[in-house]
């Protein structure tokens, strides 16, 4: 099922391929251009500013992701594509690295065993609270600001 928005970014994939030289759509499998036709908004309305550059144009992050896949398997050279592996393994790494340190079960299990032995330390009898009487408040308070006077 395709979404919504993988809808409108075929959309505007289509509007900006057929603004690109043919040679370069050439090297697109027709098979992934005919995905990208069958699954497109149709009612979306995208049409590129040909008074802007590229990268003043309003696309989405789909679109951006569709693209970069785009020019990684086919427009790239061998050594950009060859950088842009390893940067994207670079980036899965660091990711999995701070899930790692956030979701770490020994951490988990740790902290939970400290909070267990704080609460086996710590004495859970009941405190009986003694509220004073209205007057006795009354008589402190005022002894209080009388010390503080004189």
């Amino acid at each position: 099922m395709i979404t919504k928005e993988y809808a409108m970014a075929y959309k505007e994939v289509i509007e900006i391929l057929s603004h690109m030289p043919e040679e370069s759509v050439a090297k697109i499998p027709q098979e992934e251009l005919d995905f990208y036709k069958e699954n497109m908004d149709n009612d979306y309305d995208y049409k590129i500013d040909e008074d802007k550059e590229f990268d003043e144009q309003i696309i989405s992050e789909a679109t951006k992701a569709i693209l970069a896949t785009i020019f990684r398997d086919y427009w790239a050279t061998p050594y950009q594509r060859e950088r842009i592996l390893a940067k994207e393994k670079y980036d899965i790494e660091k990711m999995e690295e701070q899930k790692r340190e956030k979701y770490n079960p020994n951490e988990i299990f740790k902290n939970n065993e400290q909070e267990i032995q704080q609460n086996e330390n710590s004495t859970n009898l009941p405190v009986e609270v003694k509220k004073e009487k209205f007057f006795k408040r009354l008589i402190n308070y005022i002894k209080n600001k009388v010390l503080r006077i004189e």
